[in-house]
């Protein structure tokens, strides 16, 4: 039972970053970070299962918007090298989360800097930049509302409104730290912001490329690839309605409900396996239990 354990958090750190080792989020101690045990952000993004499927709704989700798409479409390997990209992203949000002071400030100058770089024409003909602080606070609200939508469904369903507001004004800090303007700080600012830029979004040619590309994303294993399927689903399913019916994958309620039993089950078997995740590593530097 122990080599599966460990063969199973050994193929979830190959998807999170983890398995880079350029950060050690276990050190130095008593470093709280930039947000420290006691934040609700910590608890959002310290579930693994919850947050991978929440991070498949957003880049769902991010490239229904003409500029944030061709900024991968122009400028990454996305297609060539989909575990990379993942790695990268995923290792951003876990320092930037759990990492201490210095590694979190050094990832978000990096990043910053890679931005500046990153600019185009999009698929309508219009200019755009990665560094744009409106596109910035469009792939912010695309992910941090997929992450809590994620979190509420698939781990604490109880977290309350006034925890869920200060959800969003903690992820706003990193937000601002890269450049996004107008960054909202609450439910209801949150989903006035989405309603607000539907008429910036569209589902095109390369939308649809890139949807396929990542419905059919590569697992980390054989034994990983229904998961990964699974979850694929399940990032479709926590979109808003109208976003669902803009990308032509709506998820009926029937599926939704296999999909969740799903889920409850593939999370019960990563959260007995994940012993040495971002969230355990980063208490364990603060002096605490995990489990408390």
């Amino acid at each position: 039972m122990v080599n599966i354990r460990y063969r199973i958090q050994q193929q979830v750190f190959r998807l999170n970053g983890l398995a880079l080792n350029e950060f050690d989020i276990s050190q130095p101690p008593g470093d709280p970070g930039l947000f420290g045990p006691d934040s609700v952000i910590w608890r959002v993004h310290g579930d693994f299962s919850s947050m991978m499927c929440g991070g498949i709704s957003a880049l769902f989700l991010q490239m229904l918007h003409p500029a944030a798409l061709a900024g991968v479409w122009d400028h990454s390997n996305f297609r060539e090298d989909m575990m990379g990209r993942l790695r990268r992203t995923s290792q951003f949000i876990a320092v930037t989360t759990f990492g201490n002071q210095h590694d979190a400030q050094f990832l978000i100058e990096k990043v910053k800097r890679i931005h500046l770089r990153v600019s185009g024409v999009d698929s309508e003909g219009k200019p755009y930049a990665a560094s744009d602080p409106h596109l910035l606070t469009w792939v912010h609200v695309a992910e941090t509302s997929r992450f809590l939508a994620a979190h509420l469904r698939y781990k604490n369903p109880s977290l309350s409104p006034a925890e869920q507001d200060r959800y969003y004004a903690e992820a706003a800090i990193v937000a601002e730290a890269l450049g996004a303007e107008k960054v909202p700080k609450s439910c209801a600012a949150i989903e006035d912001y989405l309603q607000s830029m539907r008429s910036e979004l569209r589902f095109d040619a390369r939308t649809a490329d890139v949807t396929h590309t990542l419905m059919n994303a590569p697992a980390p294993s054989w034994q990983a690839k229904p998961v990964m399927k699974t979850m694929l689903k399940a990032g479709v399913g926590l979109m808003p309605d109208w976003a669902q019916e803009m990308s032509g994958y709506r998820i009926g309620h029937w599926q939704q409900s296999l999909l969740d039993r799903q889920i409850n089950v593939i999370s019960a078997a990563l959260r007995w396996s994940i012993q040495r995740g971002a969230y355990q590593r980063a208490m364990q530097r603060m002096g605490r239990n995990p489990q408390s």
